[in-house]
């Protein structure tokens, strides 16, 4: 704050800036704001929490603030990826969509109730819209996937989502096709089928049907999230307890209908509940939805790729499940797909709108 006050003029520079004065000689009115820039970059802004983009001597920084924002992001579907182990394994049989209220409705009330902050005009309708394609819709779908298709049918079908966003980025966003990523995301796509495909997988044109929808449904959320950003002073964490609220809501009336009451809950359900809720719900989705807002929602998109995968590993590791040098190699192209998806490659004239957005929605 020193350093921020002390811009105004040449004489009321504090000695920690005078140097930065000094070095260039310039006339009065320049010379205040040249060195008002590195000393607000490098301390003001961190200690205000205000976004700035790195300048010359920050791009090395810049680049690492980055790849820890791609790396928290990825939390969110390494999450997602223990949910069919905690479903086997601890949750009671039969239940998807009490199992999909409960890690949505809680968790979606703690987070209102944590940051005490509710949609204030259209923001109503467009929480419920997100609620509803992220969570509300895409969870049934995702359970009658489930029940209809052989789970490595399903997770394929989920992995063509960063296709699917590709597509709505050129056409809701306005954004240039990047062929980069929609090249890496075929090539994840594949990379998730020789993984969890086996030689047994069958077809059922409703099980596909709801895989696809489920799918689209998803996509679509995340990309009206990146168009819409969020309200001005609400975080991501606001935006996750909105959405999964809302979600929780259309999800309550559909499990009452079709599963009837609450199952009784032991301990050890209890434990997998409030993983799902917690981890898996809101602190997952928190991460996600702050990704979503600072980076290119393409590249975003493919990291749920990381989802199929876990979820493959802990049966590997933990169930006793088998990993043939096949889907080792579906495994090595699908991690390759979603790391080389994140680069540079294919960026449109659309990255400049795109900053302005990050800034909007950065906190």
């Amino acid at each position: 704050m020193t350093q921020q006050t002390a811009a105004p003029g040449p004489s009321t520079a504090s000695p920690s800036t005078a140097p930065a004065v000094t070095t260039a000689p310039t006339p009065p009115d320049r010379s205040s704001a040249a060195p008002a820039a590195p000393a607000d970059t490098q301390t003001g802004a961190a200690a205000s929490g205000v976004h700035r983009p790195p300048g010359p001597t920050g791009v090395r920084s810049g680049g690492g603030r980055r790849a820890a924002l791609i790396a928290l992001t990825a939390l969110a579907p390494v999450a997602w990826g223990t949910t069919y182990a905690v479903t086997t394994e601890f949750l009671p049989p039969d239940r998807p969509l009490f199992a999909a209220l409960a890690r949505s409705l809680p968790a979606g009330l703690l987070a209102l109730a944590w940051t005490r902050v509710l949609p204030v005009g259209a923001w109503w309708w467009k929480a419920g819209v997100l609620g509803a394609l992220n969570i509300g819709v895409f969870f049934p779908l995702l359970f009658l996937t489930a029940e209809r298709l052989p789970g490595g049918v399903g997770a394929t079908l989920g992995a063509v989502q960063p296709i699917v966003v590709a597509g709505l980025a050129v056409t809701v966003l306005r954004e240039s096709p990047s062929w980069w990523r929609v090249g890496w995301g075929l090539a994840g796509a594949a990379g998730v089928g020789l993984v969890v495909l086996g030689p047994t997988a069958g077809l059922d044109g409703a099980g596909v049907a709801a895989g696809l929808a489920g799918t689209a449904s998803m996509a679509l959320g995340v990309t009206l999230t990146k168009r819409w950003g969020r309200p001005p002073g609400v975080g991501a964490l606001t935006l996750a307890g909105w959405q999964l609220t809302a979600g929780g809501l259309v999800l309550l009336p559909v499990a009452l209908a079709v599963e009837g009451m609450p199952p009784a809950v032991d301990a050890r359900a209890a434990a997998g509940y409030v993983w799902l809720g917690t981890v898996g719900g809101v602190l997952a989705y928190t991460l996600w939805f702050r990704g979503i807002g600072r980076l290119p929602v393409t590249a975003t998109a493919l990291l749920v790729l990381v989802s199929p995968l876990v979820a493959a590993l802990i049966g590997f590791l933990a169930l006793g499940e088998g990993l043939a040098p096949l889907q080792c190699a579906g495994f090595a192209l699908a991690l390759t797909a979603l790391v080389a998806g994140q680069g540079p490659g294919g960026r449109g004239r659309r990255e400049a709108p795109e900053r302005r957005r990050e800034k909007r929605t950065a906190r």
